[in-house]
């Protein structure tokens, strides 16, 4: 067993003996003699707090030894914390990216609830409070508890995110029997605010693997109480202080304004009985995006595909007959033009082909594509290009990534539905490099409301035939 009293000079050596320690074992055996000289002084000043409690501490020198390594090494230094908001300030100061051609930049809330389960030093934490001459063992834990968390965020981009919120791990207890005859029952509980930095890798176009480290400062509030020989030295102590914060986990959109997580996180925390432990959560949180910049995929329009006119029919020929009795010339029928190429574009919307950032042929998108096929099967045909084109928002390998997959689909669908043929269809995508809207009609780099709507023009499928047009055949 072992006591937590102990004093300001022991800490001091202990943080002489951690420097010490990294110039070598030298310096490491004056640091034992400047410690011995401290011992020698508390037991000088304070007869109570050293000669009782010293002998207790020097008998569990094992767990001294630990106590000291685990609790006083793992501070967070101001190198650590100053690191910590370098990131959050590098992260306010990152600039937006369009994903998917959508914002992706947005202010977020939600809420968090899940189990916590503690693991603290319930042994410490007894022979800190029962004080000298008691010695006690813990017969009963209760280490778990729910928690809940309430936080804001700004999403930057795909991949970085910072939040801030509010968070309360419930309460924790336990109970310990004492020699001479007593019992002692305690109860901690912890609550306070972090800042954190979510990095994020994209798995799928919905599904996000996350990462977060954060700083929280947080407030431990304990009640002690004790029958028998227990004689509680400070029945309810609180702690504030601060430390680091750590968590993993997956985030799926459902949709643009709901998203869901789950994650596993570890608060390290300060009991506040003179040592150090750590809260595990494990939870599942609701994201409610707002300032969100809609879609304009999302917006159903009609396709700009006119069917073609019907050719005028050709002239009879023209027969001419002498008076009599010359004889009757009958003049034969002008030679057939030669066949002549004729080449048409036809250019389909893709918010009326596809959805929200999908490369599917929705319903609507295949009743154009149902009549432009009928069109096509009567003309002879050499060759057909399918481009798939999008807006300049969002990453260019992304954007030529969709406008591809989009150029496939159309093409697919003309051969399995419409009948066409395929080895004379080809398709390509074109990204964002062959734009209808001009720059100076549609100005600016963010995606905005407005400019999404005035770039709407460049998001299409435009599918150029090559046709052999003859006198029977359809212009």
């Amino acid at each position: 067993m072992v006591d937590a009293s102990i004093s300001i000079q022991e800490l001091c050596a202990g943080a002489l003996w951690r420097r010490s320690h990294c110039v070598g074992h030298r310096t490491d055996r004056v640091f034992r003699d400047v410690y011995n000289v401290n011992l020698m002084q508390d037991e000088t000043q304070d007869a109570f707090a050293v000669r009782q409690t010293r002998p207790r501490i020097r008998e569990a020198s094992p767990l001294t030894r630990h106590f000291r390594k685990h609790t006083l090494t793992h501070r967070p230094t101001p190198i650590a914390l100053a690191a910590l908001a370098t990131l959050a300030a590098l992260g306010c100061l990152g600039s937006t990216a369009a994903f998917a051609q959508d914002a992706s930049s947005y202010y977020y809330g939600g809420v968090t609830l899940g189990q916590a389960r503690a693991k603290l030093d319930e042994e410490r934490i007894t022979a800190y409070q029962i004080g000298a001459g008691l010695t006690g063992t813990v017969t009963a834990r209760d280490e778990r508890d729910t928690g809940y968390r309430l936080f804001v965020g700004r999403q930057f981009n795909r991949y970085i995110a910072v939040e801030a919120g509010f968070f309360n791990l419930g309460k924790f207890n336990f109970s310990s029997s004492t020699v001479p005859a007593g019992t002692l029952d305690g109860q901690l509980r912890f609550q306070g605010g972090n800042l954190d930095v979510v990095g994020g890798l994209p798995i799928s176009d919905k599904l996000t693997a996350i990462a977060r480290v954060g700083v929280q400062y947080a407030k431990t509030r304990d009640r002690f109480s004790g029958t028998g020989a227990v004689h509680i030295i400070d029945p309810t102590p609180s702690k504030r202080d601060t430390d680091v914060k750590l968590g993993l986990g997956l985030e799926y959109a459902f949709s643009p304004s709901f998203i869901m997580r789950t994650e596993a996180e570890r608060y390290r925390m300060n009991d506040a009985s003179g040592s150090r432990g750590h809260v595990n959560m494990v939870s599942v949180s609701m994201l409610f995006p707002f300032g969100r910049a809609p879609t304009a995929r999302r917006v159903s329009s009609t396709s700009s595909y006119s069917p073609p006119m019907a050719a005028a029919p050709a002239p009879a020929p023209v027969v001419m007959a002498a008076p009599a009795p010359a004889p009757v010339v009958v003049m034969a029928p002008p030679a057939a033009p030669a066949p002549m190429v004729q080449t048409r574009r036809v250019s389909f919307s893709a918010e009326s082909l596809f959805g929200f950032d999908k490369s599917e042929v929705r319903p609507e998108g295949r009743t154009a594509l149902d009549s432009f096929s009928k069109d096509v099967a009567g003309l002879q045909f050499d060759r057909i290009t399918v481009e798939g084109h999008t807006d300049r928002l969002g990453t260019e390998q992304y954007n030529q990534k969709l406008s591809a997959e989009r150029a496939e689909a159309v093409k697919s669908y003309l051969v399995n539905q419409g009948r066409l043929d395929s080895t004379k269809i080809t398709a390509v995508g074109k990204s964002e490099s062959m734009p209808v809207t001009k720059a100076e009609d549609c100005k600016g780099n963010r995606a905005t409301p407005a400019l999404i709507a005035c770039l709407q023009p460049d998001r299409r499928v435009d599918v150029e035939v090559n046709a052999v047009k003859s006198e029977t055949a359809m212009k």
